[in-house]
């Protein structure tokens, strides 16, 4: 999220007039695990406490599965909660998380049946997948690349992704999510991806930019990012 989103606001600089600055609170977490998601999801009070010092005027969680472990539709109560520390820090702020904005961008783009790719291992993936299907959207499809570090997910080449997406059957998908993790770059591989395969290219990462720009009442819109991205939305 520190790299892709900042990314992708930089390259809205180059063809809009708005200017941003970006800061960040980090929750702990090494290894991908349900007792670590949960762990790590505790901190997220005090970390939108030290970022509502700062007067930011939109607020990103990111760690879609920390939220996605926590139970069916937790992003809504993340949110509140999230919201409620910065109210209480006299700087009412709109709080972002990239599991509600992942499934918020999908029905901006109308998705009814996506494929994802995702860094975690199987029972992970499996939890995210039935997260997202008891929003509305079938998943028909879904990739796990098992990959339990956390740090190794940051390490992975996005440009891997134009091989992975091609062990998916993309027959009746709406939307392909080429990451649903905001770990996992994918960033520089969703135009291309999205201009090979035909249908509309998505990440965790761009549906939380979306989501911010939304927040921030600017137009939703930048150089790169794929369809969510292009202006029309």
């Amino acid at each position: 999220m520190e790299t892709e989103i900042p990314a992708i606001f930089r390259s809205r600089e180059t063809i809009l007039p708005e200017r941003f600055t970006f800061h960040s609170s980090r929750m702990r977490m090494k290894k991908v695990t349900k007792e670590e998601l949960e762990a790590m999801d505790a901190m997220s009070l005090k970390c939108a406490q030290e970022l509502s010092d700062a007067h930011v005027d939109v607020m990103g969680y990111a760690c879609l599965v920390a939220i996605m472990s926590m139970g069916r539709g937790y992003h809504c109560v993340s949110e509140v909660n999230l919201h409620q520390e910065t109210i209480a820090n006299d700087f009412p702020t709109p709080i972002v998380t990239s599991a509600g904005a992942l499934i918020n961008g999908l029905k901006v783009l109308g998705a009814k049946q996506i494929s994802i790719i995702t860094p975690y291992m199987r029972p992970l993936t499996d939890m995210v997948v039935d997260y997202i299907e008891h929003q509305g959207i079938k998943v028909k499809q879904s990739i796990a690349l098992e990959i339990p570090d956390n740090l190794e997910v940051a390490a992975q080449n996005p440009m891997n992704l134009l091989e992975i997406y091609k062990q998916l059957d993309l027959t009746d998908v709406d939307v392909l999510v080429a990451s649903a993790c905001v770990q996992m770059p994918s960033l520089e591989a969703i135009d291309l991806i999205q201009a090979e395969c035909g249908i509309p290219v998505t990440s965790a990462a761009v549906c939380t930019t979306y989501e911010m720009m939304k927040k921030l009442e600017i137009e939703a819109k930048s150089a790169i990012g794929g369809e969510l991205l292009n202006g029309n939305y």
